[in-house]
């Protein structure tokens, strides 16, 4: 498999389309929209899926012989990715603590 722009290139979208999901939520979780954190969180989960998938494709396609060359734009695309499943992580972790918060303030 030679690698070719448009693969990274979408790499990168799908990690910031990720990314940018998981922060949309967390603004929805401020407000307490709890349906669109949630639906923010379920894009941001299907995003990351996309871009993993490419990121397994690649690494399939390089079988650690170094197939895949590597250079500044797919590093790039790997740091995109990692941020936005941190991202991910992190948000839902502090929509729990939203709603628990949201919950104390109701008693």
């Amino acid at each position: 498999m030679e690698l070719d722009e448009t693969t990274v290139m979408e790499l990168i979208i799908h990690a910031g389309e990720a990314r940018s999901c998981a922060m949309e939520a967390l603004r929805a979780a401020r407000t307490y929209d709890w349906h669109t954190a949630d639906a923010m969180l379920v894009s941001a989960s299907a995003a990351a899926k996309q871009a993993h998938h490419i990121q397994t494709t690649l690494i399939g396609a390089d079988e650690g012989c170094g197939k895949i060359p590597m250079n500044l734009i797919l590093v790039h695309a790997q740091d995109h990715l990692m941020n936005a499943m941190l991202c991910r992580e992190l948000a839902e972790e502090i929509i729990v603590l939203h709603r628990e918060i949201a919950a104390l303030k109701q008693h």
